[in-house]
């Protein structure tokens, strides 16, 4: 006789067991274990619910690597990357990251044989590496000040900066003054600048790719503006270029375009990892033109971790696998590796944009050439928003964000595609196929801006 005969089977159904007859609570510890498997598929169906990571254009942030980066990233969570003096391997890697994208942006004083004369450090993204950037020039505004109590730095930027920099100006009791775009004019200019700065002006903040269309300011020109007001008036003010979108990108599609540290008046730059270097979040950097330009007033010393460890970062602990995928993008890609990268992408954002501008429904504000992301906005007043055709592309499972720009040009609604590693030209022609299908039906049923306030803005 068989030993199992006489018994009952054991029987563990998938979705007819515990799952389904004792739902979990959700809003404090259930009061008894559960198995992993059980765990694990309660995690996994709720996340189904998200949208597609891949189908995300609105998203700067990188949504899929190599199954090696992958990997490497799995097998080093565990690793408290603060902790240097436990994983040497780790911190050196960490420091050759830093090395690599100050030799990327033209730092000052780099020497092959000393990784400690890149004067930078890896956070996390580039909210982080703002406020460090932030402090380094509020604090360098007191240095140049002996009187600075009692007065109030201010920071000049425009209304087009992302959000980061209106925390770091309310955090850190610092006078935003922003300057306010115009229909058809999304970047501040070298004029609106040097009519704002004065001599509690702590700095200047330019973006390489902004957030809202994916353009370069003009860097170089306000650099130029700022120094002749330093001639000519004894005001010395330093610029901070937020690199978050482009700092990957620039440098290989437009080489000679002169924006990081070949421009004399630039202190600081931050640049995103997790959005064009290619990893996933969250990764970004932040590096200074020199020694001098980070006080020293701002760098901490601790022991208790084994060693002498000086650290200037806002978050302490955090784990080194985000470094690691940076590191392997580095090695994997190389120059000629992102440069294809990026040429690849920009080739495909191009080509999304011609067809836009081909479209007898669109105008198009940004075509992809200066990073791969393409802006646009309805022609005339077709009888529905950019709103309503955002939420009609949500049913085909393609997240496209629709939003109004900032102080200056608030009426200017705006529809954005990023074009990102993962969006192939294949995925470009479905979207491309997939809205003159949703334009078609919305030009029959004319919603009349039906969705204009579902949808917020998308960083």
């Amino acid at each position: 006789m068989s030993p199992m005969h006489g018994r009952a089977p054991q029987i563990a159904p998938a979705y007819t067991g515990r799952l389904a007859m004792a739902p979990v609570p959700s809003l404090r510890l259930p009061d008894e274990a559960m198995d992993p498997q059980t765990a694990y598929r309660f995690i996994h169906d709720e996340l189904m619910l998200d949208g597609s990571s891949r189908l995300n254009l609105a998203t700067f942030v990188t949504t899929w690597m190599d199954p090696e980066a992958e990997k490497l990233m799995a097998e080093t969570f565990d690793k408290n990357m603060i902790d240097k003096d436990e994983y040497p391997a780790t911190a050196a890697i960490e420091q050759r990251c830093v090395c690599m994208v100050a030799d990327l942006f033209h730092a000052e004083d780099l020497r092959d044989d000393d990784p400690q004369s890149a004067v930078g450090v890896s956070t996390i993204g580039s909210s982080e590496a703002v406020m460090l950037a932030g402090l380094a020039m509020k604090w360098r505004w007191r240095q140049r000040n002996s009187n600075w109590q009692g007065r109030t730095p201010n920071l000049v930027l425009g209304s087009n900066v992302q959000v980061v920099w209106e925390k770091f100006c309310r955090y850190f009791d610092v006078e935003p003054r922003y300057l306010p775009m115009a229909e058809g004019r999304y970047v501040i200019t070298p004029e609106q600048v040097l009519e704002n700065v004065d001599e509690d002006t702590i700095g200047v903040v330019a973006i390489l790719g902004t957030t809202y269309t994916g353009e370069l300011e003009p860097i170089a020109e306000i650099c130029a503006a700022l120094d002749g007001l330093a001639a000519n008036k004894g005001l010395d003010i330093p610029v901070h270029v937020d690199a978050a979108s482009g700092g990957f990108v620039v440098p290989f599609l437009h080489p000679d375009l002169e924006w990081d540290f070949r421009l004399p008046r630039v202190v600081s730059i931050n640049v995103s990892g997790h959005k064009y270097g290619l990893t996933y979040p969250g990764i970004g950097f932040v590096l200074w033109r020199n020694a001098e330009q980070l006080p020293e007033e701002l760098v901490f010393r601790v022991n208790y971790l084994g060693g002498d460890m000086p650290t200037f970062t806002l978050n302490f602990s955090r784990p080194g696998n985000q470094v690691i995928g940076q590191y392997y993008n580095f090695l994997r890609l190389g120059r000629a590796g992102y440069g294809q990268v990026m040429q690849c992408l920009a080739q495909t954002a191009r080509w999304l944009g011609d067809r836009l501008r081909d479209s007898e429904h669109f105008e198009l504000i940004t075509d992809g050439s200066a990073i791969p992301v393409v802006s646009f906005r309805l022609k005339g007043n077709p009888g529905y928003t950019e709103f309503d055709v955002s939420q009609a592309l949500r049913g085909y499972g393609w997240q496209v964000p629709a939003y109004t720009m900032p102080e200056g040009a608030e009426d200017v609604t705006v529809l954005r595609v990023v074009v990102r590693e993962g969006f192939s030209a294949d995925l470009a022609r479905a979207l491309h196929d997939d809205m003159v299908t949703v334009l078609k039906h919305l030009d029959e049923l004319k919603p009349g801006g039906h969705f204009d306030d579902t949808q917020p803005f998308a960083h």
